[in-house]
């Protein structure tokens, strides 16, 4: 039986601002196993950085605010928790790798000494014996020379290692969960393939468990192990990775997987663009966040939030087509959109 490691309920994150308050996250539920790899994906303003940063407790209050929720980490609301014990625990048992690794080392400081100080701060190992674990860190995250490696500042280093740089800091504690905030967004092709391969290996050599949040459907087939499908603030599918490329349940879904190339396919075809915007924070609607773009949606979307239907073992949509009572399911059915 798989061990509930992290567990987020009923979440709801807003921002007062002057034009009203955006309600960010909006009753965000999900769960991460011991070991397993989670990815969050959406389109940019869905609420993914935004949820893992009130896991971290990251949210600068004012003008943020968590009005709702729990985020239970082995049982223990991190919610609850003062500053004081909230900083106890990152770094040594929660850690987050963050988009831009230049932005996120200190410049002015050898990258060595700071990965050396998140070991003196969360396990009080200092002077030679900090130093070693660091330059093993380095030697862990494929980095050569790493006795050098440790002497040298930020800009002396490429965007890709910067990134395998913030990823040994993050996980020189050896923390239980690693929050990846699009963590190969800055790098080209082939760097992203060796940083996701590298915090695979890691996250099995560790025994730690990742929540990856990305936009790119591509990095979550390679990597991850199930995925929660983000959109309008609110969480409207989850499945195990594979289930969700071949049984999506949800339109959104379906426009995220139609969006995608396929660099195999014998002939060419147009991409499917989602048509639309997203919808206004500062006003939620009511119902289905995805309703004013779904050519499906139906009078009950406009006026009533969906429930999340059971689909199968682990996998949930929040849509109302997966009602039997939908009039939409022949015409869907007949389209290829297999809903039972």
């Amino acid at each position: 039986m798989l061990e509930r490691l992290l567990e987020v309920n009923n979440l709801e994150v807003s921002f007062k601002t002057y034009g009203g308050e955006v309600q960010a996250v909006r009753d965000v539920s999900f769960h991460v196993d011991k070991g397993e790899i989670l990815a969050i994906v959406g389109e940019s303003g869905s609420g993914k950085s935004v949820t893992v940063q009130s896991i971290m407790g990251l949210i600068p209050t004012p003008p943020g605010k968590i009005k709702n929720g729990e985020v239970l980490l082995e049982g223990q609301d991190l919610l609850k928790l003062s500053k004081r014990d909230m900083q106890k625990v990152k770094g040594s048992k929660i850690s987050m790798v963050f988009q831009d690794p230049m932005t996120s080392l200190n410049p002015t400081m050898k990258v060595g000494k700071q990965i050396a100080e998140s070991i003196t701060t969360h396990q009080n190992i200092k002077g030679q014996e900090a130093k070693e674990r660091a330059i093993d860190m380095i030697r862990r995250v494929g980095i050569s020379n790493p006795a050098e490696r440790y002497e040298q500042y930020p800009h002396e280093f490429s965007g890709g290692m910067r990134q395998r740089i913030m990823i040994a800091i993050a996980l020189a504690c050896h923390p239980k969960v690693l929050l990846a905030d699009e963590p190969t967004t800055a790098l080209d092709v082939t760097i992203q393939a060796q940083v996701l391969d590298l915090m695979k290996n890691l996250k099995d050599e560790m025994d730690t468990s990742i929540i990856l949040i990305t936009h790119d459907l591509g990095v979550v087939a390679e990597t991850a192990e199930r995925v929660a499908v983000m959109y309008g603030g609110m969480i409207v599918e989850t499945a195990p990775v594979n289930e969700l490329f071949h049984n999506p349940k949800h339109p959104y879904t379906w426009g995220l997987l139609e969006s995608i190339p396929d660099i195999d396919a014998a002939d060419k075809k147009r991409l499917v663009p989602i048509e639309g915007a997203p919808p206004d924070l500062f006003s939620p609607p009511k119902g289905c966040p995805f309703a004013p773009r779904c050519k499906y949606a139906m009078d009950v979307c406009v006026e009533e939030m969906p429930p999340a239907f059971s689909i199968d073992s682990g996998h949930e949509a929040k849509c109302w087509l997966n009602d039997s009572r939908s009039p939409a399911l022949k015409e869907l059915v007949a389209a290829g959109r297999q809903l039972s």
